[in-house]
């Protein structure tokens, strides 16, 4: 079975906003991997896209990320970092990729691992 990498909002966007071939990187690190993304980080990333400009475009981007190369799961929390912990908390997940501080510490502290970028565009991990 894959090893299973919820990407959360931020690490969609990347590819747009920090020029980081996500999917390639994922597979540098992991060999093969499922990419899920949590139903709220669709749906906060077709907000962001709504909205326009360039973060609307990375959002966009991200949202068809998502529903293209991803495999979409509920989960009882509506809020899209809640739902990412849940996934971690739960081992529904092996990692989770993010950008987000506040986050990255949230899921550590469940015991799983986060993938982040190190570096201009490249992804690393950080161990609990």
């Amino acid at each position: 079975m894959a090893t299973r990498v919820a990407l959360d909002t931020s690490a969609l966007m990347m590819p747009v906003e920090l020029d980081v071939r996500l999917f390639d990187e994922l597979e540098r690190l992991l060999d093969s991997f499922e990419p899920v993304a949590p139903q709220s980080v669709v749906e906060e990333l077709r907000r962001l896209a709504d909205k326009g400009g360039t973060e609307g475009t990375a959002a966009n981007v991200g949202h068809d990320l998502a529903i293209e190369r991803c495999l979409v799961v509920d989960t009882e929390a509506s809020y899209a970092d809640d739902a990412l912990v849940e996934l971690a908390r739960e081992g529904a997940v092996e990692y989770v990729v993010t950008n987000d501080r506040p986050l990255r510490d949230r899921v550590l502290e469940t015991g799983r691992p986060v993938i982040a970028l190190r570096g201009r565009n490249k992804l690393a991990i950080t161990q609990p």
